[in-house]
């Protein structure tokens, strides 16, 4: 697996809170832009960050609903290698999510291309559970939903979470997404099969959504 030195994910644009902001025209390929909401920041992983991802994604609360993640710093420092590697290749994209006040991200937001243009995308997250509840993932999704509509030609963006998942679900729902479909049986863990909620989220509609004018005040 290919580790990427720090230094090769510096220096990247950093783009406003607004998710309209986002710069198109950066190669993405070579380095994601840093976004920046409030309370958190997303940027690429870093080798640096595998010890906190270790301790973060493998606590029974956070990977009863994943698939499994690695479990050892060494497992954690191979998958940022292989992201950088994807990423290269034009197929894959990871932000670490970075709450206000730290410099090691305490979770993860990934896009994956469903198809051979990127037009089809399935995303996904995991975020250490201290930091639940807390609007880090709502600001942080938003802004990759965002990045994923403006810099990559994504037009339709799925995503699926377990039914007994009523946080994730739950998180889902709040961004606007659309739950299409229940997906029998489709998630196995631990020799159990477990249902899925398949939603997704259009472009046409994630513009709409966040250029509509705002109501009257009150």
């Amino acid at each position: 697996m290919l580790n990427l030195p720090s230094t090769q994910v510096m220096n990247v644009p950093t783009v406003s809170s607004d998710v309209r902001d986002v710069i198109i025209n950066s190669d993405w390929r070579e380095a994601l832009p840093v976004l920046v909401a409030e309370g958190v920041t997303l940027r690429e992983l870093r080798v640096s960050d595998a010890p906190t991802l270790l301790a973060m994604l493998t606590t029974e609360e956070v990977a009863r609903f994943i698939t499994p993640p690695p479990t050892t710093v060494e497992g954690f420092e191979k998958f940022i290698g292989w992201t950088h590697r994807e990423q290269a290749a034009g197929r894959y994209v990871c932000f670490g999510v970075v709450p206000a006040g730290r410099h090691d991200a305490v979770g993860i937001i990934q896009i994956r291309a469903l198809d051979k243009e990127f037009g089809i995308a399935e995303w996904g997250f995991a975020l250490g559970s201290e930091f639940w509840g807390t609007g880090v993932f709502q600001a942080a999704a938003r802004q990759v939903v965002g990045f994923a509509f403006k810099a990559l030609p994504v037009r339709r963006l799925e995503a699926r979470a377990v039914v007994k998942n009523g946080r994730g679900n739950g998180a889902l729902n709040k961004l606007g997404a659309s739950c299409e479909a229940v997906l029998r049986s489709s998630f196995r863990k631990d020799d159990t099969n477990m249902d899925q909620m398949l939603w997704s989220i259009l472009r046409s509609d994630w513009t709409f959504q966040n250029t509509k004018p705002a109501g009257p005040v009150h």
